[in-house]
């Protein structure tokens, strides 16, 4: 049996439409779910992975308190994993502010210049196939890893969701994934909303989302 932590950090009450999500999100035999509130994001999933690991579980699914998500997502993204060997895969979302950006990247660089100045930026996957592709990380709304992979990252760099300067938490982890040699992935199939003025969706960045060519930050 699987053991799955679902980790939900959060600065207190949590929208009512992520409430339903999670409701009806089907949980198999060995899950759990936990919910570290009033810290900062960064040390919630620090303490999160902590004690996913002290637990003994083996993945965790990562959902931010802003998103939706269909009831068999947990169960899509485990078949990613156990078909495929996976230690990261993501669902798809997309950035809740115009104009509207896939929360998932081709490319993630961070480096501290000799002259102590910090080179720092990503590409956003505009051109997404429809399926299982790799990436080179994601936001954590709706992410499964495994255990494995925080512990490795954990054991390199020490808290894995420190975040690096210019970054955030999740970016900053998935910058460390890449330097260990990991892969990650993001399932195009599995589409996901971001919670805001309305639902920020696949639908919404087909019509409001920034262009091709404009995709560097």
């Amino acid at each position: 049996m699987t053991k799955t932590l679902i980790a939900i950090p959060s600065f207190g009450m949590v929208h009512a439409d992520f409430w339903e999500s999670f409701t009806n999100l089907i949980k198999p035999e060995g899950t759990s779910y936990t919910n570290v509130r009033d810290t900062l994001i960064n040390e919630s999933r620090n303490i999160i992975a902590a004690n996913a690991i002290k637990g003994g579980f083996d993945r965790v699914l990562w959902l931010d308190s802003d998103m939706k998500f269909a009831p068999d997502t947990l169960l899509r993204l485990a078949q990613d994993m156990d078909e495929n060997n996976l230690d990261y895969v993501s669902g798809m979302y997309f950035t809740r502010r115009p104009p509207i950006k896939p929360c998932f990247f081709k490319d993630l660089w961070w480096q501290k210049k000799d002259d102590g100045t910090i080179d720092t930026g990503s590409e956003f996957f505009f051109d997404y196939p429809e399926g299982l592709t790799e990436c080179a990380g994601s936001g954590f709304g709706v992410c499964l890893t495994t255990v494995d992979l925080l512990k490795r990252v954990g054991d390199t760099f020490g808290a894995p969701f420190s975040p690096l300067d210019g970054m955030g938490e999740d970016v900053s982890f998935c910058w460390r994934v890449i330097q260990i040699g990991a892969k990650m992935y993001v399932d195009t199939r599995i589409k996901c909303g971001h919670i805001g003025d309305f639902e920020y969706n696949e639908e919404a960045y087909k019509f409001l989302g920034l262009k091709p060519g404009k995709d560097k930050e």
